[in-house]
Formats: C-alpha cells, structure tokens, sequence
C-alpha cells in the first residue's frame, strides 16, 4: 500500500511539475486573447494634429472598435521620455506596445529586453528583437503619385519641399516626389529645406515661405503639420499635404497628399498575436494591401491629373511601373541605377543621395 502511495504521489508530481511548466512557457510567450490584451502607444505627437499621430491613432481607435483596450501617451519627445512612456505603458498593464517615432528605436530595443513577455513594434526603424517587429508603409510609392500631380499643376517648374530629418525614410521620399515630377515633367525641379523639426509649426511654415519666396509654386512637405499648406495659400501657390486629408486646413491650395492607413497592419499583427502566429518581422507594405494611398484630388489640380493618377496607380499594384526603376542618376548625372534595373527594398530603405532634378544637400 505505502509503495503504491508513493507512486501516486509521485505521478501527481510529475502531472503538477508538467502542467506548471506548461503554463510558464505559454505566460513567457505572451500568448494573449481579447479578454487579456491590452495595446499602448507612444506617440510623438497629439492624436488631432492633423497629420502622423492623428493618423496613428486611426490605427488605435480601428482596434478599439475589434473591442481591444487600449491606451496612449502623446507628446512623447525622441529622448529618454521614450523609454519612461514605454515603462508606464507596461505598468497600465499594456502587454503590447507600439512606439510610433524613428527616434524611439534605441528605447524601444532597450526596454524590450527587460520584457521578453511583451509583443512590442517600432515604426520606420529597422533595429529588431525577438519579441520586436518594426512596421511602416511603401509611402514612396504615394508620394511619386503627389509628384505626378504637382508635375502637372506647377507653372513655372519650381516645387519646394520642406523636409525634416536627413534620414533614409526622408530622401527616399523626395526622390520618389521628384522623380513622379519628372515623369510628367522633365524641366521641373524640386528645391530642398531641411527644417530638422517633425512638429514645429512656426520653423516649418517659415521654411515653406522661403521656397515661395524663392519663386516656386508648389510646396511639397515631409512633416506633421499643416503649416507649410497655410504658408502655400496664403502666398496664392498650391500645396501637397502628408499623413492626413488636410484639404481643410489649406482649401485654395490643397491639392492631395500621400496618406498612411496604419490601422491596416495593428488589425493584422494584433490578430496574428491573438491567433498564435505573431514573429517578429520587418512590415513594408504599399498599395497594393491598403497600407498607403493618395488623398482625393481636389479641384485645384489641373486637368487630366486623375487620368494620369490613375494609369499610375494601377501600373504600380500590377507591378509595371516602378519609382526606382532604373536608368537613375544622382544630383550631379552620374548614373546609380543601370536601365532595366529596380532597386531593391534594401537599397530603397537605406537611400542617402538624391536623383538629378532634385536641389538641396545632404549633410550626413
């Protein structure tokens, strides 16, 4: 009897030991459901900003309406800031968390490392971790889609563009612009000011005024506000927003704007962690799902503009048109890019020169 008892207990062990070990394995995955999720972000601006975190927050309110909690902290500078929001985020009892600001990747890696547990996604950077994916969208594509409507509209073949770090993600996308310009107007270029700002409305309202004053008619922008678009109207010229329909904001001069739909990937990587099939990844999506799109054009653009939108939007999802598609040259002719050759996604992701037609300099 006692012999039995012993191997009772000792298989009970084993069944507690397993069961236990089971349960530690699935808590350290941070397998979750809707009952258990909560999803934070850190945001570098304010949720009605008319620009990248107001649609940022589209993204967050889409998974408020699948029924899953969230929370946010805005305003949220490029400096250690980041990591305290992350941090707080955690302690509100946040099990995924989004950091929305290329700047935030150094404190998003570091507090990830501390909390294995915790899905994270960092937005534009390309620093990674196990339980770290970054995310962002083809907005290129888009934004040659802008350069075929300023192209088109532009008098006097001067655009400006106001533009505000000097990273890949920004010249990449005056590239595209410049070279969507070019393909339905070659004597155009497009003149540079770096503004070293992402939301300052006063240094990027004045930087737009210098373009004008300089005699382009056509003020592109890399920012989130809408200050460049009210600097184009208020001196007659015509603008192109960014992240959000602005329309409003610049009604005599707003022409379109390259749009983000980040709601596109949350739904999709918060379904994958419900789902069990999360890992980490690079997310770099374009038209083609929904991830990026240009705003309606207003009736301020010149006639013929939506034809042409159009053949190019199509030819780009079919994959006959591509914006870095050689022969490509650089600032000074010399050619980057052979004919028949494309870019590679790497290649486009780590751009750092600018193609001929484009004004400006790149200090770093």
């Amino acid at each position: 009897m006692k012999k039995v008892l012993i191997v009772a207990v000792m298989v009970l062990a084993v069944f507690f030991t397993t069961s236990c070990a089971k349960k530690e394995t699935e808590k350290s995955a941070g397998k979750l459901t809707k009952d258990t999720i909560k999803v934070g972000f850190v945001y570098i601006g304010t949720i009605n900003d008319e620009g990248y975190t107001e649609a940022h927050d589209q993204g967050r309110l889409a998974l408020n309406e699948m029924g899953i909690e969230t929370a946010y902290i805005e305003n949220v500078p490029e400096n250690a800031d980041c990591e305290k929001a992350i941090r707080d985020l955690i302690d509100l009892g946040c099990n995924v968390i989004y950091t929305t600001s290329f700047g935030f990747m150094d404190w998003t890696i570091r507090v990830a490392a501390d909390h294995p547990e915790i899905y994270f996604g960092h937005c534009s950077g390309y620093r990674r971790a196990a339980n770290v994916s970054t995310f962002f969208g083809k907005i290129y594509q888009a934004r040659y889609l802008s350069g075929i409507v300023a192209g088109m509209k532009t008098k006097v073949n001067k655009i400006g563009y106001v533009a505000a770090m000097q990273i890949p993600e920004v010249i990449r996308g005056i590239n595209a612009f410049a070279l969507g310009v070019q393909s339905v107007n070659p004597s155009a270029t497009v003149e540079v000011i770096w503004t070293n700002t992402w939301f300052d409305p006063a240094v990027e309202k004045q930087a737009a005024l210098e373009l004008l004053n300089k005699g382009c008619d056509i003020i592109a922008q890399h920012q989130d506000t809408t200050a460049p678009q009210i600097a184009a109207q208020e001196k007659g010229a015509f603008a192109i927003g960014y992240n959000s329909p602005t329309a409003n904001a610049a009604p005599k001069a707003y022409l379109t704007a390259p749009l983000f739909h980040w709601e596109v990937f949350y739904v999709d990587d918060v379904n994958k962690i419900l789902d069990g099939t999360w890992v980490s990844r690079a997310y770099w999506e374009g038209l083609d799902t929904g991830m990026v799109s240009l705003d309606e054009l207003t009736i301020n653009c010149a006639p013929g503009t939506a034809e042409a939108v159009d053949t190019a939007t199509n030819a780009i999802i079919a994959g006959d048109l591509h914006p870095f598609a050689g022969p490509l040259y650089d600032q000074s002719g010399t050619e980057k890019v052979g004919a028949g050759i494309i870019m590679t996604d790497d290649e486009i992701w780590n751009m750092s020169w600018f193609v001929k037609g484009v004004i400006g300099n790149i200090s770093n």
